[in-house]
This record gives structure tokens, C-alpha cells and sequence, in this order.
């Protein structure tokens, strides 16, 4: 792919472009963000953002960043983890921060009521964090959508404290043999249709089928993250490779 064009799904795009596409398409999908999670996963992102929560295993005092966080969902259990580990020692909680780029689906999070978590609108590319500031940093389901993979992983580098930990779940290539006919009759068919069924809106959900396409296999992206200079940098997948979780430690 050129240089100065982006994956849209299955369209390549120029760069420039890119950040308003996908704004444009979580604007549509923010008030039914949760909802259609539910309906397309059968509820299994649930599980799969706990773990991912409970493998950074937030401490009393961090400061920890949940990147592209939308409505806060992974933030939320983060806290709860957080909130907990805290009590047990008398110390005081971990500071969260939510940070997306779509002011709609920031605010989609902040209905949901108080939750004692910050709210920040920037980009996963430019964040507005100091260097060497963050204990933990986490990416769910957002980093696909970025326009410059490579550079989220340098700014998550450039934000953690040396010895933080990286964390990022995505959609992720299938590992199991056999099932590939029936994945992509559901995604590319059952998805879309959940997606106008519930949200009127088939191709916005289209599109993040094709953008977890794109998205680069489970040890090609395991490299970028070592390439972008983590240390100590593994995965696992879940539910058989439909989605993994990436880590890695700034060193």
C-alpha cells in the first residue's frame, strides 16, 4: 500500500482522509455502541475486556491510560479492579483516563453516570499526555482504526514510565482450522444485518468487519509492537484467535 494512503475497511484511502471516515462512522454507531457489542459478540467482548483488565492488573496510585476508551467500558472495569486492590491496602486508587477521538462516543461514556474516571478528547497518534507519564496503557478494539499503526505504538512508548506495560486487544485472525466459511458468512453477512436492525446503519458495521481484515495478523503485529522498542512483548488469543491480546513493557 502507498505510503501516503490508509486502510478504510477495504478501500485505501489518502491519509488525510482516513481520521474523519472513521470519526464519521463512531459518531453514527455512539448511542448503540454498547448495545451492538453485545448483539455481534454475544456478549463474549464482556469477558474478553475483563481479562485483558485483570492481565494489567491495575495498582493503587497508577495513572493509566485506556486509549481510543470510547464509552469507558474497559476504563470501568480497570477501576473496579483498581478501586479494590486499593481498598485491600489502604492506599489510595489508580487515576484512569479515558482518551478517544470521537467527542460522541466520549460522551456516550459520560451518560452512563459518574464513575470517577477522567475524559479527554485526542488522538491515539498525538496524545495529550506528557512523556514517561503513564504506569499502564491499554488500546481495545481501537487500534485498527488508527491511520498510523506504527506511530500509536511510538506514542504509547513515549508516554509510559520506563518498566509501564502496553496492553492492546484487538480483532484478531482465526487459529482455528475449518470454521473460516462460517466466520465470514457472519461477519460480512450477520453483522451488517444486526447493524441495520439495530442501529440503521449497515455500513458503518460493514466497514469494521472489513478494518478487522486489514488489521495485521497476530505475530505480524507483534512484531510492529517489538519494532516500536517493547520489551518482553507476547500474546494469547481468545476464542480462538478471533480476538488476541498483545503486551509489551517500556524499557
Amino acid at each position: 500500500m502507498p505510503s501516503d494512503t490508509a486502510s478504510f475497511g477495504f478501500q485505501d484511502v489518502p491519509k488525510a482522509e482516513k481520521a474523519e471516515r472513521v470519526r464519521g462512522v463512531f459518531s453514527s454507531v455512539a448511542a448503540k455502541y454498547d448495545l451492538m457489542n453485545d448483539a455481534m459478540s454475544g456478549g463474549m467482548h464482556r469477558l474478553w475486556k475483563y481479562a485483558a483488565a485483570a492481565k494489567l492488573n491495575p495498582q493503587p496510585g497508577e495513572l493509566i491510560l485506556d486509549v481510543a476508551g470510547g464509552t469507558g467500558d474497559v476504563a470501568r472495569r480497570l477501576k473496579k479492579l483498581g478501586d479494590a486492590a486499593a481498598k485491600r491496602r489502604s492506599l489510595e486508587p489508580p487515576e484512569i483516563h479515558v482518551i478517544d477521538i470521537n467527542a460522541e462516543m466520549l460522551e456516550a461514556g459520560r451518560k452512563r453516570g459518574e464513575d470517577g474516571l477522567y475524559w479527554h478528547e485526542g488522538d491515539a497518534e498525538k496524545l495529550p499526555v506528557d512523556g514517561h507519564a503513564a504506569d499502564a496503557y491499554i488500546i481495545s478494539f481501537g487500534i485498527r482504526n488508527c491511520t498510523d499503526i506504527p506511530a500509536v505504538l511510538r506514542e504509547a512508548k513515549r508516554v509510559l514510565k520506563p518498566g509501564g506495560r502496553f496492553f492492546c486487544l484487538e480483532f484478531s485472525r482465526l487459529a482455528i482450522g475449518g470454521l473460516a466459511p462460517v466466520y465470514d458468512f457472519y461477519s460480512f453477512k450477520a453483522i451488517p444485518a444486526l447493524g441495520k436492525l439495530l442501529a440503521n446503519d449497515p455500513d458503518s458495521y460493514r466497514y469494521l468487519v472489513e478494518s478487522i481484515r486489514r488489521f495485521p495478523d497476530q505475530e505480524r503485529f507483534l512484531a510492529m509492537i517489538q519494532e516500536a522498542g517493547f520489551a518482553r512483548a507476547a500474546y494469547r488469543n481468545m476464542a480462538g484467535g478471533v480476538v488476541a491480546l498483545h503486551w509489551g513493557w517500556s524499557v
